[in-house]
């Protein structure tokens, strides 16, 4: 199929996105020898390199918003914010290094809300993240989940999914993410057999829906829009509190009947105890970073919910989920653990 100029100008400038990445990968290889830190308090801080620790591969949602920010935080105050990536465990070990680091503003990290809302209902309490170990900063953005199948599998909308009478094969990214939440209950609450498949990340679960490995498949919209654009995936659902401006037409989960509600959210954070000062100027520039035209047209292109609360509304949505995902993970009898 030809590609529409759409498609060429979302494929340069992701190429762009690579570029940049591939740089920022060479700005972490060299930080090591660096000698000044972005330690200090007020006027004085940044003094010099700031590492922005990101739990995920270079190339993913998670790393493409810490590099966006990246370039914001430096080019508004004027220090090179290297991007660290630490994958694994949906973000536990960047954190760790975060927790543990001195607090003066030379390490911070923008994390993902599902490692201390979703993860802490799939591991053993010794292995929980939890929030109380940092100051979160300020709020970014939201990445909502879609539900697509490939169009092969006969499947429209939700209630074709409930009328199923095999065993639905679902694909997740993980472990204690939202994908897999989100997809658990779906199945839960509408009482179909389901069967998860669990991969290492979206593009594996990606191309696993493509090619018909499995039925189904909850991934962040920014990796699966390209494919629902061009047909090549129908999508059946998204898991937000309301339609996404990206796929206007695909209805919530709770639009067609059922109770499933789970977004990932980001949000940038900084050791416990960090001078106040220092979060001060972070948060200036951040915001400066979000008015900007460049930063503005990256949420636009990777399918991003702009989420620029304060730090404390975060938190306070933060505990909120919380809750929320417990109780309902109680509720419906879901096993994290072995679901996917």
């Amino acid at each position: 199929m030809p590609l529409t100029t759409a498609s060429r100008t979302r494929r340069a400038r992701r190429a762009g996105v690579a570029v940049t990445a591939a740089a920022g990968l060479l700005l972490t290889a060299c930080s090591g020898v660096q000698s000044s830190t972005g330690g200090g308090s007020g006027d004085s801080w940044p003094s010099g390199t700031v590492e922005m620790y990101v739990g995920a591969s270079a190339g993913g949602s998670s790393d493409l918003i810490s590099r966006a920010i990246s370039k914001g935080l430096s080019d508004d105050l004027g220090a090179s914010f290297p991007v660290i990536n630490r994958e694994g465990a949906n973000g536990a070990l960047a954190a760790a290094e975060v927790a543990k680091a001195t607090p003066d503003g030379s390490k911070i990290a923008i994390q993902n809300a599902s490692l201390f809302t979703i993860t802490p209902l799939a591991v053993a309490p010794d292995e929980v993240t939890k929030i109380d170990d940092f100051d979160v900063v300020q709020g970014v953005s939201r990445d909502d989940y879609v539900l697509v199948t490939n169009p092969q599998s006969g499947l429209r909308n939700l209630d074709d999914v409930k009328r199923a009478t095999k065993t639905i094969r679902y694909g997740t990214t993980g472990v204690g993410t939202g994908a897999q939440l989100s997809a658990a209950l779906l199945f839960k609450t509408s009482n179909v057999n389901a069967q998860a498949v669990p991969f290492d990340g979206g593009a594996p679960a990606l191309a696993a829906v493509l090619g018909n490995q499995v039925d189904v498949a909850s991934i962040q919209v920014g990796e699966a829009i390209e494919n629902i654009q061009s047909g090549k995936l129908t999508p059946l659902a998204v898991f937000g509190p309301d339609r996404i401006e990206y796929l206007p037409e695909v209805p919530t989960a709770k639009e067609q009947g059922l109770d499933v509600e789970v977004t990932q959210y980001r949000f940038m954070t900084v050791p416990k105890e960090t001078p106040q000062d220092v979060r001060d100027k972070l948060v200036e520039g951040m915001k400066a970073t979000f008015e900007t035209e460049a930063y503005k047209d990256f949420n636009k292109q990777n399918s991003l919910t702009p989420m620029e609360l304060s730090g404390d509304e975060v938190l306070a949505q933060l505990k909120e989920d919380q809750q929320r995902y417990a109780d309902l993970v109680e509720q419906y009898d879901i096993n994290l653990r072995n679901e996917g």
